[in-house]
C-alpha cells in the first residue's frame, strides 16, 4: 500500500502534510519491521531534503524501538547535522548515546531503561540507585569512549561527579556506632 502511494504521490500533486505522514508511517513500518536497508532506501528516495528532515525526526518523536530510534538519531546526525539547532542536536546525540549505553546492558533489562534512553546520565543513576554496578562499570566505560569530543548537555566531569556523589552516600551511615564495654 505504501508503495502504491508513492506511485500516486509521483502522478497527482500531494500536499506537503499528507506527503510527511505517508513518508513518517512507511519508514516507521520498515523500521518496526527491521529492514533497516529498505528505510534508509525510502529516505534517499525522497528528493526534498526539508521533508527528509521533517520526517526522521517526527519519526525520532514517535519513540520507536531501540534499533529504530538509533539508526534514525545516525541518519540525522549523519544528513542534517548542521540544519539542527543546537538544543535539538544535543538531544539526538543524547539519544544516540543512550541507545547505545542501552545495547551494553543484559537484553532483558532494555525495556525498564527503554524511557531513559534520551537521557544517558539519568539512565546511569538509575541503574546506581538499582545496584546494578556491574552494569555502571560497564556503562560508564562507554561513556567514556562516546563522550570524546561530543557535546550532548553533559560532560565526563558530570558522570564523576555523579559517581562520587552515590559513592559519598554508600558510604555514609545513619547512625553512629556504640562502643561495647567490658
Amino acid at each position: 500500500d505504501y508503495e502504491l502511494c508513492e506511485e500516486w504521490e509521483h502522478l497527482y500533486p500531494v500536499p506537503r502534510e499528507d506527503l510527511i505522514n505517508l513518508h513518517r508511517e512507511h519508514l516507521l513500518h520498515l523500521l518496526e519491521m527491521g529492514d533497516m536497508e529498505k528505510a534508509l532506501q525510502l529516505l534517499q528516495r525522497i528528493e526534498d531534503p526539508g521533508i527528509c528532515l521533517a520526517i526522521s525526526e517526527q519519526s525520532l518523536d514517535q519513540h520507536p524501538n531501540l534499533a529504530a530510534s538509533h539508526f534514525l538519531a545516525d541518519y540525522l546526525t549523519a544528513h542534517f547535522y548542521t540544519s539542527l539547532t543546537t538544543a535539538r542536536r544535543n538531544e539526538i546525540q543524547a539519544l544516540c548515546v543512550g541507545s547505545k549505553v542501552l545495547l551494553t546492558l543484559p537484553e532483558l533489562s532494555r525495556v525498564n531503561y527503554f524511557h531513559l534512553s534520551s537521557r544517558p546520565l539519568l539512565m546511569l543513576e538509575q541503574l546506581l540507585m538499582n545496584m546494578k554496578v556491574d552494569w555502571v562499570a560497564v556503562a560508564v566505560q562507554t561513556l567514556h569512549q562516546l563522550l570524546a569530543g561530543q557535546e550532548i548537555g553533559f560532560t565526563i566531569e558530570d558522570i564523576d561527579n555523579l559517581l562520587s556523589k552515590y559513592a559519598e552516600k554508600a558510604l555514609n551511615f545513619p547512625f553512629t556506632l556504640k562502643e561495647k564495654r567490658s
